[in-house]
């Protein structure tokens, strides 16, 4: 009877630890991708809503993956690369393709693996999206002819944008917005602030499901290791103040692990990744500015 009742306890542990980080790991590797949500993308069409030019591409990353996107063409060879966050899809970076076309700059807005019209495959945190925007660099040097690109991230896509640009030294400049410094130290935080659960083990136990299931141990997902290697080119750091998602210490980790040029920017917001809602047209200025001078 003993024996049944430890067995049966034994199983009843194994399924409260592996059940949670279960859940956590499957939102982390195959998140939902949501409808567009307006008060956050503000646009939800193509560019022609913003009474821009555009066509629509597509190219490969180096794993297969079929990506989707718009290009939106201007006459210089400077381009930019916008890269969303997880979840998202290529319309979460309209809000500023009008502003960096109207400085006369290229715009490439394209879904990242398991997002919009681009193929499924599991979600890497960026360590697998690095690849599809060093994807989307190669098509805008090969097909497009461009001879300068930067990259501008926002959230998971400022995680991608990041070791992305530190391992391809034909990037020559970075914007990152909202991004998160390091996964396990943000899942520290998420799962304490917002299910009230405890830190151990739950947070080791996702950790080993996130590396059997997604093939990434967490311990790569960390874009501040990766940000100092960028220089000696520039990158512009930019966090929402009262960022409820992705905390604001994120941001300033990011910006100290980085080395000079550097640039930092605390948007009044306390939404993620809503800095252009709240200084929008300062900031169009600033960051169309900052690919500019960079873009050589």
């Amino acid at each position: 009877m003993r024996k049944k009742v430890l067995i049966i306890a034994i199983v009843v542990l194994l399924f409260i630890l592996v059940a949670p980080a279960w859940y956590f790991s499957s939102q982390l590797l195959f998140p939902t991708v949501k409808p567009c949500p307006k008060d956050h993308f503000i646009f939800c069409g193509d560019p022609s809503e913003r009474g821009l030019p555009f066509r629509e591409v597509s190219f490969t990353s180096k794993d297969g993956i079929r990506l989707s996107g718009w290009l939106v063409p201007a006459a210089s060879k400077k381009a930019v690369i916008m890269v969303h966050g997880i979840g998202a899809s290529r319309n979460e970076g309209m809000r500023w393709a009008k502003a960096l076309h109207d400085a006369g700059l290229n715009v490439l807005l394209f879904d990242l693996r398991n997002g919009g019209k681009s193929g499924k495959a599991v979600t890497g945190m960026g360590m697998y999206e690095k690849e599809d925007v060093r994807a989307a660099l190669d098509y805008l040097l090969r097909a497009e002819k461009m001879n300068s690109v930067g990259v501008f991230g926002v959230s998971m896509g400022a995680a991608s944008g990041i070791p992305a640009m530190a391992e391809d030294g034909r990037i020559a400049a970075g914007v990152f917005e909202a991004g998160y410094a390091d996964l396990w130290d943000l899942l520290s935080v998420m799962i304490v602030r917002d299910y009230h659960l405890p830190k151990f083990p739950l947070l080791h136990m996702t950790a080993l499901m996130f590396r059997l299931r997604g093939g990434i141990s967490m311990a790569e997902v960390s874009p501040e290791k990766y940000i100092d290697d960028i220089a000696p080119r520039p990158v512009f750091v930019i966090h929402c103040k009262d960022d409820h998602f992705i905390p604001y210490e994120n941001g300033e980790r990011l910006y100290k692990a980085a080395k000079e040029p550097k640039e930092f920017y605390t948007a009044a917001c306390k939404i993620h990744a809503q800095a252009w809602q709240s200084d929008g047209k300062m900031l169009e200025k600033r960051i169309a500015g900052f690919f500019l001078k960079n873009l050589k």
